[in-house]
């Protein structure tokens, strides 16, 4: 009898634990100025995470964004403080300044609440170096969302080159391309334009808000290998229009076998995110978010694929961040989202300013 009465006690702790775990997430957003901000905002009708509060001081940005979205005004907050006073969030995502990335883990790490910013990780390799101490301290999850780490092609060439090494061989160059017309021709809106085009906010211009993504897809297909060196050169075509920052950027990153070559533009005049890898034998494509290109060998000519998006919880940052936070996914260490790759992705953008800004080729050994 007694058996049976903790057999049925045991059940009744696994159902209700059970139950817990699948309880939608408490998820905070830190800023509003950040437009990537539409995406949890479109998101938080899903159901599978609530959102709890919003900290965002400016409240006629915040009321706009509220009405569009339908959500309730007793969640917004002018502060960060306020806001996990109130809400005590198992989770906060930034879209406030890149600048103020480091104040959002300086306010969330101590109290054991995991943190994904927008990318990039940080404004610069000292607040990214603050933020990784921060993180590990206090064991919390710190990520970095891109767009293109839901890419169905990116994931489709990362393993092909480890199904196929025979076929491919070693990655000897990488050409990715990011970026747009530019952020004022697109119509970005004020509150995210005003920083934007500020290096105090954004660390540079298209450098930063575009180089970023090459560099982290770099790093992602280097796992095993740390950049030599960065050159980069950047350029003011529209200096009427930014003239605080760049608006052209061509990264070289050098590494022992390899070269990638990262194009971050606000000149281009269609939006892309695509990237190229060529190996000793054949190359691979990422044209589109779904298109992929591939050849073998020049004999036989390229193929081209067409392919669905990833299954969940591995097509959105939202959902990935809260099966990596609740251990039902494994982030490992060259994870596009990780820490550990991000602050790779810091260093190559630092290493890039000082090389544009010096005319020199930058050795990471000196950072």
């Amino acid at each position: 009898m007694i058996k049976k009465i903790i057999a049925l006690l045991l059940l009744c702790v696994y159902f209700k634990t059970a139950v817990a775990q699948k309880e939608p997430m408490k998820i905070a957003v830190a800023g509003l100025t950040h437009t990537h901000v539409h995406w949890v905002l479109q998101r938080a009708s899903d159901g599978d995470f609530d959102l709890v509060g919003v900290a965002e001081p400016n409240k006629e940005l915040a009321e706009r964004f509220f009405k569009q979205y339908n959500l309730p005004l007793d969640i917004l907050f002018e502060d960060i403080d306020s806001m996990l006073e109130n809400t005590n969030p198992e989770a906060i995502c930034a879209f406030n300044t890149i600048r103020g990335h480091l104040e959002v883990v300086e306010k969330a790490a101590p109290k054991g609440i995991h943190v994904m910013v927008e990318k990039p990780l940080a404004v610069n390799l000292d607040h990214a170096r603050k933020m990784e101490a921060l993180a590990k301290k206090h064991q919390i999850q710190l990520l970095t969302n891109y767009e293109t780490t839901w890419y169905p092609t990116n994931h489709k060439i990362k393993e092909i080159l480890a199904e196929e090494k025979e076929t491919f061989g070693q990655i000897r160059k990488m050409v990715i391309h990011d970026g747009h017309p530019g952020p004022q021709e697109i119509g970005c809106n004020i509150e995210f334009l005003t920083w934007l085009t500020d290096p105090y906010y954004n660390g540079a211009g298209a450098l930063t808000d575009f180089g970023c993504y090459g560099a982290n897809l770099s790093t992602w297909l280097h796992p095993n290998e740390k950049p030599i060196s960065v050159t980069a050169v950047t350029h003011q075509f529209k200096p009427h229009i930014y003239p605080l920052v760049d608006d052209e950027a061509t990264i070289i990153v050098t590494y022992p076998n390899s070269q990638s070559i990262i194009q971050a533009s606000w000149n281009w005049n269609y939006n892309r995110k695509d990237m190229e890898v060529y190996t000793e034998k054949g190359f691979l494509k990422a044209n589109t978010r779904h298109e992929l290109e591939i050849m073998k060998n020049e004999k036989d000519g390229s193929k081209e694929y067409m392919l669905e998006e990833r299954a969940a919880p591995f097509n959105d940052p939202f959902s990935y961040m809260m099966a990596v936070i609740r251990n039902e996914a494994k982030m490992s260490k060259s994870d596009l989202s990780s820490l550990e790759n991000n602050m790779t992705v810091m260093e190559i953008l630092q290493a890039a300013m000082i090389s544009a800004k010096e005319g020199r080729t930058v050795n990471l050994t000196e950072l």
